[in-house]
């Protein structure tokens, strides 16, 4: 019970890593605001949260709008009236080069995977000023901190991340709160089986996903969404206490090599 009578906000929480730090999160006490664009999806991932006996609710909001993340703030402080966690984790994978990404592509990917990130932290750090304590977890990527091929927007947003999250460490640390990130390598989540997830690709296969990760990961294989909320429990809990401005990579050794 790390997290209990703490108040966490889980954005992008109906699938993949967001669900699983939320089944997580709940069972180590946290109450719980959900959200995500995919309204069935979040209130089966609410209601398996209430599952395991703590309050959970879930938000319908598009992170790209700043009506719909301060009213996730607003529910939030109905709800709870405290804000001790942020975790965003909404975002999206994009690929291109800088000469074929087109407009359209690197914008939605600054907004969604920058840009909302910075409108949770502005909305809810003055509350955890408030309270005299808060802790903000950001998801990154290994992309945060090395760069790759065909995925400028992508790896632009995830730097970006990794420096905001270290820059508001920094503003915020005399104040009792802490910002860090997660950075995850790749991670096999549901989306991935969807057609059209990678820019109009088809469908990743299971068999294909072990066959790639193996050729380049030190582990042979990809990360499983319950190993990166793990870290985001660490982050977010006190066994962090003294951890701020750090980018923790949950990457199977890629970046090491």
């Amino acid at each position: 019970m790390k997290l209990k009578n703490k108040t966490a906000i889980i954005t992008g929480g109906t699938s993949g890593i967001g669900k699983a730090t939320a089944l997580l999160f709940a069972a180590e006490g946290a109450n719980l605001i959900v959200t995500g664009r995919r309204s069935e999806k979040g209130k089966a991932v609410e209601t398996e949260c209430r599952q395991k006996g703590v309050r959970c609710v879930f938000v319908e909001a598009d992170h790209t709008q700043l009506e719909d993340c301060q009213r996730v703030v607003d529910v939030a402080l109905k709800e709870f009236n405290q804000i001790d966690i942020l975790f965003n984790n909404a975002g999206i994978v994009t690929k291109g080069t800088a000469d074929t990404t087109p407009e359209d592509v690197w914008l939605d990917t600054l907004n969604i995977n920058v840009t909302a990130v910075w409108h949770m932290c502005k909305l809810v750090i003055p509350q955890m000023k408030k309270q005299g304590k808060g802790v903000i977890v950001n998801n990154g990527s290994d992309w945060s901190v090395v760069a790759g091929k065909n995925a400028l927007p992508y790896i632009m947003s995830k730097g970006a991340v990794g420096m905001m999250t270290k820059a508001m460490a920094l503003d915020y640390a005399r104040e009792n709160i802490r910002v860090n990130a997660v950075c995850p390598g790749d991670t096999f989540v549901d989306r991935w089986m969807e057609k059209g997830y990678f820019e109009g690709s088809d469908p990743v296969t299971i068999e294909e996903a072990i066959k790639e990760s193996s050729a380049y990961i030190p582990m042979g294989r990809f990360g499983r969404p319950e190993e990166i909320a793990n870290a985001v429990l660490f982050l977010a809990s006190d066994d962090s206490s003294f951890v701020t401005g750090h980018l923790l990579l949950v990457d199977g050794g890629n970046t090491a090599q």
